[in-house]
């Protein structure tokens, strides 16, 4: 299993500012700055902390010490990494206070779940624990938790837990195999070790953004981060139908059919302000809506939209009276007389609280969007979404560039690649340094002309990472070129999968390159090892949909994770399902980041089998590069992960990095993906 570790300050207070991958990159930082005799001085702080983010945006080094002096730090005096965190601190609030504190306006799902000096909002928490209470009241296992009390901390005790878990299968059905799930009354470290896993995989599965949380955040419950994780959570559930595939009605927000696409590139929550105007407008309100803030604190634009959607609810009185905690409380009432779940109180709407505030319309969309069933609309907006596969790609290729913690949030990823800067960014990511940022343009941008470059950098490199990109242009992404766009985004995730297992490779042998040939070399070598007799030809062999090879795969590199009590033959439909569900979230719960959907399995998705048994792979050779780190198949199985009778097993132990891949053949004639034939074989989209 994954490593049970942490970055820990003796200073419960201290501690608690920070989660563990800041801990963890700070610390780092700290002992390299260590001069000769192992220490860090007071006077070493300016030059440290004018390198990092968002301090080195802000402040010279020269002004750092200045700031640092006048907090009373002696300057002349050795530091230790207590201090060094404690001068961050100040120098954190010293950021927000010239900052002016100013709210960010931009898409909730586009930021971490982390800040620094945080504050809980007792208003949002108490709406969470509502919405759990309400969700998971029927849940067998969750009734003997439920109700959650919202004025004590039992929500933060639960997550540490897992009761997350249970939050995300109900935000997007299925995404969790519950069979998965560690559900023991008391469970050991390691258990809940791996419901965290599960959890924080599973949610950059449905598109959070958990770059900066970490296990240990969950196990210590960090009030925070958790109430983060859950808003998204809960946004993600709350804004699923915002899309024409969803909501094909939608359409009738635009008035001309070459507006639809525009619409389709829309962040949901761009969606939700969009139908809102389109009632206000129907119902006389003369002020758009741009916000879920400050522009609905008076009420009245809630009052305008609940009398268009529901007016045999209507009541004089709401506009009519001139408190606005008492027309807030008016339109409350409205809306419960409507059956919407109350996420707010009137002090909320009044107080302009953005998450509730857009809970809460989400809430009355789903209730009545009042929008038209013009057959014909609706049909010509099914007509623009896309097929399954091509959709199946796009989900893909979209919850993985977001998982990468780029500064881009993709919404829609044919519609948000067009202007080649988020596509600079993953590639960035993927290949660091390789981006000419000079010769690039940051949105928005209003001259097509520089989308293009954008977009032409973006091939150059691709090039230079040998990627098949015969006859392609930037031009082609700027026009949204879906087969294209689909085909370099593979090239770039198999890449950098390929470089993650070079990396590891690199630091035992000669760093050669790793080839899909390798890893498919590796993953029956694998399985041979325990004495089964399963085997895989390629990435397409047809005898993969019934998922026992992987499951096997999985059982070879960590026994006690797959109960193979729950594993069935794969011969029908739904027997195949079953097992491909359990695939993709007992590698979730090793520590493997994916996002594959069963049918993908089922159907034998080339690609994403190619990128299961990587992921895998990377796993398994993760553990073998720290020596310190005891293996957890030496835990007693449970009997909730019984292994299967092993033949010979695996000669006892995971054998070292260096030997388990030295003698891997390298042959990369099955790994080319030609784009440019992509384009002429539409039955083929990718190979």
């Amino acid at each position: 299993m994954s490593k049970f570790e942490g970055v820990l300050v003796s200073d419960h207070w201290l501690q608690s500012q920070f989660t563990q991958v800041q801990l963890r990159s700070l610390k780092s930082k700290f002992i390299a700055s260590k001069n000769q005799s192992g220490v860090v001085t007071a006077s070493d702080l300016p030059v440290l902390l004018a390198k990092l983010k968002p301090f080195s945006e802000m402040f010279k080094e020269i002004e750092i010490a200045d700031l640092l002096d006048k907090s009373g730090l002696d300057m002349s005096n050795g530091i230790d990494f207590e201090g060094f965190l404690r001068a961050y601190l100040n120098l954190h609030s010293q950021a927000a206070a010239k900052l002016g504190n100013s709210n960010n306006s931009s898409s909730f799902l586009k930021a971490t779940t982390t800040t620094l000096l945080h504050t809980i909002d007792e208003s949002e928490k108490e709406s969470y624990v509502a919405h759990i209470n309400s969700y998971l009241r029927d849940d067998p296992f969750m009734k003997q938790f439920l109700p959650i009390d919202p004025t004590t901390n039992a929500l933060f005790e639960l997550a540490r837990d897992g009761v997350l878990l249970k939050l995300i299968n109900v935000a997007v059905p299925n995404t969790i195999d519950e069979r998965a799930i560690n559900t023991k009354r008391v469970l050991n470290p390691w258990e809940r070790n791996e419901n965290h896993t599960l959890c924080l995989n599973s949610a950059k599965a449905i598109g959070c953004t958990v770059v900066n949380i970490g296990n240990q955040d969950l196990v210590e419950g960090r009030p925070h981060l958790v109430l983060g994780l859950i808003s998204q959570i809960i946004k993600i559930q709350l804004l699923a139908d915002l899309n024409l595939r969803k909501t094909p009605q939608l359409v009738e927000l635009v008035e001309d059919n070459n507006d639809v696409e525009e619409l389709m590139g829309l962040a949901p929550e761009k969606v939700l302000l969009k139908w809102m105007n389109f009632h206000l407008k129907k119902a006389g309100y003369k002020k758009p809506v741009t916000n879920f803030s400050s522009d609905l604190k008076d009420g009245e634009a809630y009052a305008y939209l609940l009398n268009v959607l529901a007016p045999e609810h209507c009541s004089p009185a709401t506009l009519d009276t001139k408190d606005p905690t008492e027309r807030a409380n008016l339109v409350l009432e409205h809306a419960e007389k409507m059956d919407c779940k109350r996420y707010l109180a009137p002090k909320d709407i009044v107080e302009g609280s953005t998450n509730l505030n857009l809970a809460f319309v989400a809430q009355i969309f789903h209730q009545r969007n009042g929008l038209s069933t013009d057959n014909k609309k609706i049909s010509y907006a099914e007509m623009m979404t896309d097929d399954e596969e091509m959709s199946r790609d796009e989900r893909c290729f979209r919850l993985w560039i977001n998982s990468l913690g780029i500064s881009s949030y993709v919404n829609n990823l044919f519609e948000d690649v067009r202007n080649g800067w988020t596509l600079l960014e993953v590639v960035d990511k993927v290949s660091p340094g390789s981006v000419n940022w000079k010769h690039a343009t940051k949105p928005p941008i209003k001259m097509p002309f520089r989308k293009v470059e954008n977009c032409n950098q973006v091939i150059k490199i691709g090039k230079q990472l040998k990627f098949s990109l015969v006859n392609v242009a930037g031009n082609d992404f700027v026009q949204g070129n879906k087969k294209l766009i689909l085909a370099f985004l593979w090239q770039l995730m198999r890449f950098n999968m390929l470089q993650l297992l070079k990396n590891l490779r690199s630091r035992s042998s000669q760093g050669k390159e790793i080839t899909d040939a390798d890893i498919l070399k590796w993953a029956n070598k694998k399985v041979k090892n325990t004495g089964r007799m399963s085997q895989m030809e390629s990435f397409k062999d047809k005898s993969l949909s019934n998922g026992i090879f992987f499951l096997e795969l999985l059982s070879a590199v960590e026994p006690r994770v797959v109960n193979w009590n729950l594993v069935t033959k794969g011969e029908s439909e739904e027997e195949k399902k079953l097992n491909a569900t359990y695939i993709i979230s007992i590698a979730r719960k090793l520590g493997c980041s994916i996002f594959l959907l069963p049918e993908d399995i089922m159907e034998v998705n080339q690609k994403m089998m190619l990128m299961l048994a990587a992921s895998i792979m990377y796993w398994s050779l993760l553990q073998s590069t720290d020596d310190s780190e005891s293996s957890p198949s030496s835990i007693a199985a449970t009997p909730e992960a019984s292994p299967a009778p092993s033949v010979n097993g695996d000669e006892g132990s995971e054998f070292s990095m260096s030997a388990e891949i030295a003698n891997l053949s390298i042959d990369d004639a099955a790994s080319d993906t030609t784009v440019s034939s992509i384009q002429e074989n539409n039955d083929t989209p990718l190979q």
